[in-house]
């Protein structure tokens, strides 16, 4: 089981949004698994055993380019057949920090509807607010805040200034690196 992995489980289709393996001491390994319901948006902590069998929902996977939000919700418009298509902000969440309009999304669908969005590993956002350096700062790990041009925010190095272009680590949400341009 890994994230972004679709199961059906008692009749329900789940998304796995964060899956870890364990190994206590001497006894047996299992995954602890967060399942998000499809069908209302519950999450499920889940612990299963290695003798537990879970089936496998195949997705459909569209590429779609996210266009602008409003009231109604986020508005998506598939590549290939220009369908425009409103996605709730239930559905979303805080997904949408990572995109900026015009962004070229993964989307999964089952049975021709979205039900989910795979995010890509890193993202890279301009700095748009964030506090000036002190040329006194010389503690190495020390970090500040900042927002970025999405509205997220995140804690980076005190050589960032507004303007720089950043990668972000969309599975955590943490400063990955400042991208040369």
């Amino acid at each position: 089981m890994r994230p972004g992995m679709a199961v059906t489980m008692d009749g329900s289709l789940f998304i796995c949004t964060q899956a870890t393996h364990v190994t206590p001491g001497n006894l047996r390994a299992f995954v602890q698994a967060k399942l998000k319901r499809i069908s209302d948006g519950v999450i499920l902590e889940k612990r299963l055993r290695s003798t537990e069998e879970v089936d496998e929902a195949y997705l459909d996977k569209r590429q779609m380019e996210y266009l602008y939000s409003d009231n109604t919700g986020h508005i998506l418009m598939d590549t290939q057949t220009f369908e425009q298509i409103t996605l709730s902000n239930e559905l979303m969440g805080d997904l949408m920090h990572y995109f900026k309009p015009n962004t070229v999304l993964t989307a999964l669908l089952h049975e021709g509807k979205v039900v989910s969005i795979e995010l890509p590993k890193a993202v890279e956002l301009t700095i748009t607010d964030t506090t000036p350096m002190m040329k006194t700062a010389t503690v190495t790990n020390q970090m500040k805040d900042a927002v970025c041009e999405t509205g997220l925010k995140i804690r980076v190095p005190p050589f960032i200034n507004v303007g720089d272009v950043v990668r972000i680590n969309t599975e955590n949400g943490e400063y990955v690196g400042r991208v040369n341009k």
